[in-house]
């Protein structure tokens, strides 16, 4: 059976009023539920994503739900973790559920609040989504993982600060157009490519500008069988998901390859029955722009090695050969980590269907979205189509 994502709600990106995970439920929840234009009381099921680990006292999320869709009660709701790809592993979820014939409509809910914490406190939360026992000690936290690998693909392949600093300044672009981003500013390459005490060294190589936002957000999804979704206002098929978990030590393998991501892309590709080249546009995991480069090989885009030409010749920006990211990606929306992987899917959705407003691109008829966790551990991807 075929799903499809029939509605959808989403927060702004970046540091929100709101207190808690509960009152980010709350501005989603049944916003989604009247997106798709069905009652809270169909819902027969939800799918809870956040990655939590410390961020919040209060644990035990799935349950919270109910305060804002009391109808729930009583029906299976389900909290996920799968670190940064903790979002999308709530979709499939949803998805392995309407598979089963369980029910008819999912709800999809993805939420993190991050910048209530202090900065050292997040730096060490975010760190254990790497293996501690022999990555536990790297400065900068998680950053400084992400640089130890930009540091490895340099020796190997040569410096690519030019590269990276393009994937930079594409995204903070793109993000000028997208009214849910956190950063709603066009930064420029020369600004990007430069030290300074604006952009300084976070984890050398990387800079501040090749670092995601912290954020707080929540962002949320219906999910149907295809045959209901054709008798609804809007529908958009997975046409197909797949996962693909690597080892977590980064020593245990060679890790500028992104070896789980490239086999995450092969499933989805072969499970479609497509090329890369028959989709519109990619939404993809950048957490750092590092990754971005590393995904264009392990995606096919390019050859290993040569990542930096789909950057530098404009392959990826909005009028290239492949648009990536044309929501700004997580550089310039933020990335509170439990929301990342829903809001991917919906902003694909938001093109797919022609409602992206400002970001909307000249041609959405496929996507693909790339959702990771870890360094390149939890691989998540999807192809996605308009349902006509």
């Amino acid at each position: 059976m075929t799903a499809c994502i029939v509605g959808w709600a989403h927060t702004p990106f970046g540091k929100l009023e709101d207190p808690d995970i509960e009152s980010l439920f709350g501005r989603v929840a049944l916003s989604a539920i009247h997106d798709a234009g069905i009652e809270p009381a169909e819902v027969d099921a939800a799918f809870v994503g956040v990655f939590n680990g410390g961020f919040s006292k209060q644990d035990f999320f799935a349950s919270l739900l109910l305060q804002h869709v009391p109808e729930l009660r009583f029906k299976p709701t389900t909290r996920y973790e799968n670190a940064c790809a903790t979002g999308s592993a709530a979709i499939h979820g949803a998805l392995d559920f309407l598979a089963a014939k369980r029910g008819r409509f999912a709800l999809v809910v993805g939420a993190e609040k991050m910048t209530a914490t202090p900065g050292p406190e997040i730096g060490e939360i975010l760190l254990s989504a790497s293996y501690r026992k022999t990555e536990g000690e790297i400065p900068a936290g998680f950053a400084g993982v992400f640089g130890r690998i930009a540091d490895s693909y340099f020796q190997r392949h040569g410096d690519q600060s030019d590269a990276l600093a393009a994937i930079a300044a594409k995204n903070h672009k793109n993000g000028v157009a997208n009214p849910y981003a956190q950063m709603r500013k066009d930064l420029g390459f020369a600004f990007c490519r430069a030290e300074s005490e604006r952009n300084p060294f976070v984890a050398p190589p990387l800079k501040r500008t090749d670092c995601s936002l912290v954020s707080d957000g929540a962002a949320a999804l219906i999910l149907t069988d295809e045959e209901t979704a054709r008798g609804m206002a809007k529908a958009v098929r997975f046409r197909a998901a797949a996962q693909a978990t690597d080892a977590m030590p980064i020593a245990a393998r060679d890790i500028i390859r992104f070896e789980g991501a490239r086999a995450a892309w092969g499933k989805a590709l072969d499970q479609a029955g497509l090329a890369l080249t028959d989709l519109s546009f990619v939404e993809t995991h950048d957490c750092f722009t590092i990754a971005e480069l590393i995904e264009y090989e392990a995606m096919g885009l390019t050859p290993e090695g040569q990542g930096a030409r789909a950057a530098l010749e404009g392959w990826t920006a909005k009028d290239g050969k492949l648009p990536v990211n044309p929501s700004g990606g997580l550089k310039s929306k933020g990335h509170p980590i439990g929301a990342t992987g829903v809001s991917m899917h919906a902003m694909a959705a938001m093109q797919l269907t022609g409602q992206a407003g400002e970001m909307q691109l000249p041609r959405a008829d496929v996507a693909g979205v790339f959702n990771m966790g870890g360094a390149a551990v939890a691989n998540y991807c999807s192809i996605l189509e308009r349902v006509d």
